[in-house]
């Protein structure tokens, strides 16, 4: 059976989320969740109406009234069920290759679910495999369902708006990358109603191309069509449209770290950032810290997964994080990451203040080189990375205050990834091979 990762069930459709569990899954959410309704979303995969049918069918079978969204972004299932006050699914495997697919649960107003309710829906889950669960409600009992007719995307869209002040930001052309995912016919209409002059590429969903060479895991081909067409900006999206990274007019990527920065200073100068604070995780590039530092903002480091970014917010109080993979997330705006949000703000800095994303972007922060080295393992060895503890603090030494080391498990195979930032490309390299051949020694000790 399939476990909560850090966003959601996810694995091979039909393979390793198969239909009966999604509906085993729709029925001990609708036990531990809790509510009358839900909303549920999907995006492009061929085993997207799938999973949703069977889904759909567990809520349903509990009494819950099901609301299909249809293909829309993940932040909009969020945003429904914010606005509607109930729970919320979104099938989707994110920017995985598109045989991969995944249920991310949201709990009542649209917010992650804690691990508490985590741990109790995987119970429910495998009591209701293992039993059947018992009687179920039958006749006027049964929850109907019933396809939404635009409306929940359109007020999602309008919200976008209003989260730029209504500004039109005309005079600002973009080549936009929908990753042939779920924002593919949502964004253009979005960017476009706020007045930007949009190009659109990878927006031809077929079922299988989801993130194929496209989208914001693979940014070449925009990077390339930004150039072609003279854009000011390139926007690329992944599969479900929860991130969002950029390019400048000169075709370079202007990474998650980067936005957040650009964010950051632009709330910072309008007083909408509370503490002068920001959320990051670890993996966030050293000179984003220097960045925020020369500013007087304050970094507050995470693990990696937009979970522990959330749960900071919540905790400190802060309105800005995100991580470099692009999720960004604006906690007074909106209740999880969302690309088009993150697409209208950084666009609406740009239309303000009149400065080219690049100048814009080489303000906020100098990414140091970044050298990530992952050294696979015959089996896990959870002492390993504190047995390394004498080997980091050699490399750290070295470095000083001019770099950065960080040695870390996978959560999910037997891997120890080695991250080195240094001032020169050679360094990072040089340091991460020496620690990554100091795992290979001690894990063959």
């Amino acid at each position: 059976m399939l476990s909560f990762g850090t966003d959601g069930v996810r694995g091979v459709a039909n393979q390793d989320l198969t239909p009966e569990l999604a509906l085993a899954l729709g029925r001990a959410s609708a036990r531990v969740l809790g509510g009358d309704a839900v909303v549920i979303g999907r995006d492009t995969r061929r085993s997207g109406p799938m999973l949703e049918a069977a889904l759909a069918a567990g809520y349903a079978s509990e009494g819950v009234a099901v609301t299909l969204l249809g293909v829309v972004p993940t932040p909009t299932v969020a945003h429904a069920a914010a606005a509607l006050g109930v729970p919320g699914a979104m099938i989707s495997a994110s920017h995985n290759p598109f045989a991969d697919n995944g249920i991310k649960l949201f709990a009542a107003g649209g917010t992650k679910l804690s691990d508490e309710a985590e741990d109790q829906l995987e119970a429910e889950l495998a009591h209701l495999l293992g039993s059947g669960g018992g009687e179920r409600p039958t006749g006027a009992g049964v929850g109907p369902v019933t396809a939404d007719d635009g409306r929940l995307a359109r007020a999602y869209a309008d919200d976008l708006h209003r989260a730029v002040g209504g500004r039109r930001l005309q005079g600002i052309s973009v080549v936009l990358d929908c990753a042939h995912g779920a924002a593919s016919a949502l964004a253009p209409e979005v960017l476009r109603a706020a007045g930007v002059e949009v190009t659109v590429v990878h927006a031809d969903p077929d079922g299988v191309n989801i993130n194929d060479d496209a989208g914001s895991t693979s940014p070449a081909a925009l990077q390339r069509a930004v150039i072609d067409h003279g854009a000011d900006v390139g926007l690329a999206l992944d599969g479900d449209a929860d991130r969002l990274l950029a390019i400048d007019s000169d075709g370079a990527l202007v990474d998650g770290d980067h936005v957040i920065a650009i964010l950051a200073i632009d709330r910072q100068a309008q007083g909408r950032l509370p503490d002068d604070t920001v959320v990051a995780t670890v993996m966030s590039n050293l000179g984003f810290r220097q960045g925020m530092a020369r500013r007087g903002i304050t970094v507050v480091d995470t693990k990696v997964g937009d979970r522990y970014v959330l749960e900071a917010l919540a905790r400190t109080g802060a309105a800005l994080g995100g991580e470099q993979s692009g999720h960004v997330i604006q906690a007074d705006i909106a209740t999880t990451g969302d690309g088009l949000l993150t697409a209208l703000t950084l666009l609406d800095v740009v239309h303000r203040t009149g400065r080219p994303l690049a100048d814009l972007a080489a303000d906020a922060m100098t990414s140091l080189p970044q050298v990530l080295v992952n050294v696979r393992l015959d089996h896990r060895d959870p002492d390993l990375v504190e047995r390394l503890a004498a080997d980091v603090a050699d490399a750290e030494a070295r470095l000083g205050d001019e770099g950065r080391v960080l040695v870390r498990p996978s959560g999910t195979e037997p891997l120890i990834r080695v991250m080195v930032e240094a001032p020169t490309a050679e360094r990072a390299q040089q340091e991460a091979d020496t620690l990554a051949a100091a795992v290979r020694r001690l894990a063959g000790a």
